[in-house]
């Protein structure tokens, strides 16, 4: 083949390969925006996102260890609408250890929306106890200024020993509480009952353990969230988020424990441990620890 025919074949392949390549390129771009980022110093450990289920265009975040009993409710640019204190379980200088995950679902008034507050962290394994904090949602939240609420609390004890972990999720379907711990080589999926009453004390209930490849500590789970309406569910380490399209009256933790979870998009941060479905179920956020952290908007493939 002579060298004018080579190239009269190359040319074209090549412009071919570079639109394909750069649609592959926008494609990916498409697949995360950032919308926003943290707007105050204090949100500089940012442990956990939840979409509100009764102001529109609100999440709650929060920060770990080493702060108050405190909730910060912002919008998807990272704006502050309001602080919003709690009650802590007390025995701890600042009412609270270490929350490190949140969640928005139903509880024990019907119609009422409900926001849970995970003091779950452990780095140590060496808690006698966590604590889960229950607390009504309410309108005012999406004012400027600083709230105050009071917040029901539960105390729980793992059935095979102290576990640090750093997920908390709700499932309006079966109305169960998970937790997921973090940090060992496999996982245990626990639940407890939603409806607890104030200042309970109760033992979790372990469903089973699930291992994740990678490398220490990367694989680590560091949060997790159910869709509103139940059907999806997300499980994040520091550098993959995991997904499961939950069946028809199918518990969660048997989605979690037999079917193989998809691997959606996500641009791994400095310390992602934020991950939360929008109210519609379409995408999720997600963000990390460090002051102004961006915030990161995903779609879910084919929803």
């Amino acid at each position: 083949m002579t060298n004018p025919t080579k190239l009269k074949i190359l040319i074209p392949v090549l412009l071919i390969a570079f639109f394909c390549a750069h649609a592959w390129y926008k494609h990916e771009q498409r697949e995360n925006t950032i919308t926003g980022a943290l707007k105050i110093r204090e949100m500089d450990e940012i442990s956990g996102i939840a979409a509100s289920s009764i102001n529109k265009g609100l999440y709650y975040v929060e920060n770990d260890s080493g702060d108050t009993s405190r909730v910060f409710a912002i919008d998807s640019s990272g704006k502050n609408h309001a602080t919003i204190y709690f009650n802590g379980a007390g025995g701890e200088p600042y009412g609270v250890a270490d929350c490190e995950d949140i969640a928005v679902g139903p509880g024990p008034v019907k119609g009422q929306s409900y926001l849970y507050d995970g003091d779950i962290g452990d780095n140590y394994s060496a808690r006698r106890y966590i604590v889960v904090y229950r607390m009504p949602e309410q309108k005012a939240w999406a004012d400027t200024g600083f709230k105050r609420t009071f917040a029901e609390s539960v105390r729980y004890t793992y059935p095979d020993g102290p576990k640090d972990a750093e997920t908390l999720m709700i499932d309006p379907i079966e109305n169960l509480i998970y937790i997921v711990s973090k940090r060992r080589d496999s996982v245990g999926i626990y639940t407890a009952p939603l409806m607890f009453k104030n200042h309970d004390s109760e033992v979790l209930t372990l469903h089973g353990k699930l291992f994740f490849n990678g490398i220490k500590p990367l694989k680590w789970i560091t949060a997790g969230d159910i869709s509103k309406d139940g059907t999806q569910i997300l499980i994040k380490s520091y550098n993959k988020v995991y997904y499961w399209q939950r069946p028809l009256n199918e518990p969660v933790w048997k989605v979690m424990l037999t079917q193989k979870p998809k691997e959606l998009p996500y641009y791994m941060e400095k310390q992602g441990e934020a991950i939360g479905f929008t109210p519609d179920g379409k995408g999720y956020y997600t963000t990390s620890e460090g002051v102004y952290s961006p915030i990161y908007y995903y779609k879910i493939p084919g929803k």
